[in-house]
Order: structure tokens, then sequence, then C-alpha cells
């Protein structure tokens, strides 16, 4: 149920650097034709680094690492695509249905390929106002040894709630050029971080170490966005706070909530913040790109 292309197993054989990508990202993240254009992007901008893109997804009952500009094509215009998590990845293959997979999903194929390291915007966490509402990122993360490089967790969640889960369930949080924890659309402002590193070398070195002494978990690297690529923090917080009102008082919930506020949050902002999404998720597969190089240098 696991295909993995003929480029990407010689890379992996040949122990060349390989960043893994998501597919939510083409299917629920952004709008069409951003949508496509930004994977394609984010492929090319791996292969200008001499790094393997391996983008995932669910496609005819498998499990898919590295597909077609033609299947990226798909994802992005058709209509039923299913947003695919823990939850419900057996249920999408099985039924042989076309999937986008999230961070958590991802992340397990990418470890079931002997991909190290995976590329995204932002992760899930703990919802705002929730008493039990968590992204299944989290899940992944405590048990999945595989490192993300984000832009920190989604400025519409409770990130400080998040960074406790993090911390409870032992998953380290690398600040990369920074010592305060990023919040996605902002470079943050206060959530001081315990781990930094200044350059892709040493977070490699960080992330090897942590996997060879034994330790299993999943690694957060937090990459803040460019300060000129950023939003005003107010202007962020009020659209978040309008949007999740009125996600309230429509009954929306569950794995709905992420896209519905983030389409809600860039109307508010104008599109700033949609800007700001595509800006930080190429320059997060950039850092992915670098470190990886250095992964492939240490192993």
């Amino acid at each position: 149920m696991l295909k993995i292309s003929d480029e990407i197993k010689e890379a992996l054989k040949d122990k060349k650097p390989v960043v893994a990508l998501e597919s939510t990202l083409i299917s629920h993240g952004l709008p069409s034709p951003l949508n496509v254009d930004v994977a394609l992007k984010a492929e090319s901008t791996l292969r200008d680094l001499k790094v393997i893109p391996a983008t995932v997804a669910l496609i005819d009952g498998y499990i898919r690492v590295g597909i077609s500009r033609e299947e990226i094509e798909l994802l992005g215009s058709s209509g039923i695509v299913t947003k695919t998590s823990f939850n419900n990845l057996g249920e999408v293959i099985a039924n042989k249905s076309l999937g986008a997979t999230t961070v958590a999903s991802t992340m397990f194929a990418a470890y079931l390929s002997g991909i190290k390291i995976f590329a995204t915007g932002g992760i899930g966490g703990v919802h705002r106002g929730s008493d039990g509402d968590v992204s299944a990122d989290l899940k992944a993360l405590s048990d999945i040894p595989v490192a993300v490089v984000c832009a920190g967790v989604k400025s519409i969640l409770d990130i400080p709630k998040t960074l406790e889960a993090l911390e409870t369930l032992g998953v380290p949080i690398i600040g990369y050029k920074t010592n305060i924890f990023p919040e996605f659309w902002t470079p943050g402002k206060d959530l001081e971080l315990k781990i930094v590193a200044s350059e892709a070398k040493e977070v490699a070195l960080l992330l090897n170490t942590h996997w060879e002494i034994g330790l299993t978990t999943g690694q957060l690297v937090a990459v803040p966005i460019p300060v000129d690529k950023s939003v005003d923090t107010k202007i962020v917080e009020t659209a978040i706070n309008e949007s999740l009102n009125e996600a309230a008082s429509i009954g929306i919930t569950g794995n709905a909530i992420t896209p519905f506020l983030l389409t809600k949050v860039s109307s508010a902002t104008g599109g700033l913040t949609l800007e700001a999404n595509v800006d930080l998720i190429l320059n997060n597969v950039q850092v992915a790109g670098e470190i990886a190089i250095q992964m492939a240098g240490t192993s």
C-alpha cells in the first residue's frame, strides 16, 4: 500500500537529501490556481538545492511518496479530495479515494519511506477555547521520528497550550535563528524557546543526536516568517477573533474549522495572511532543504 517513486527510492538508497511535502496544502490550504503554483514552487525550490522533493498523497489505494505534476494538478482542481489524517487513512486507502495528507499522515508516510525531514507551513495543535479539540499532529509528533520544519503553530490555535502539550509529550522544539517561538503569520513576541540553532548544520546535529541516543519522538524546527513578509499581530488577532465567532455561530467544528478560519482570516485581512502563508511555506521549504543536505552529509 506504499508506493515510493523510483527517483526517491534511488535518492534514499544513495543517501541523498530528500524532503517530504504534504498535499493538504494543495487541496484545502490554498485557493486555486495558487495552490498548484506554490506546490510546484516548493518542489523546484528543493531541486535548486539538489534536494529531492517527496510530495505525499493518497491515490488509487496507495500512499504515494513522490507524485507527478499532473497528480499535483489533480489534487488542486478536484472537488472530491479527502483531507486525510490518522482517523481516516485506512478508509481512504480501502476505498481507493483521492486523499490529501495532513502533517500527521505525511509524517507517517515519510517514516515508512525512510525520510527524516518534512516541510510544511504550520502544525495543528490545541484549538482556542477547546476542552479537547486537539490536532492529530501532536500525536504524530510524539510517536513518529521525523523532523517537521514549520513556522510554528497556526495562529488560529491556542499556541501557549499547544507548546505545553508538546513539552509534555517530550517533543523538542528547535528555534532556527530565533529564541522566540514563531506564530505562523508573525515572527512571535513572547514565547521563549530553550533550544536555538543558528545554522542548518547545527540543526542537523541536534536532530540526529536526539535519535541516535534512542529517543523516538518527532522534532519541531520552528522557523520565523521573515519580518518583511509578516502581518501585524493586532490585525491578525482581530481577524481571528471575528472568524472564530462566525464559525461558532454557524456550527463549524472538527477538521472543517481550520480551512474555514484560514479563508475567513485571509478575507478579513485583505489577503495579507494568504500572501504571508505562501511566503512562509516557501521559506520553510528552503530551510528544510538546507537541513536535509547537512543531515545527509552526517548520516
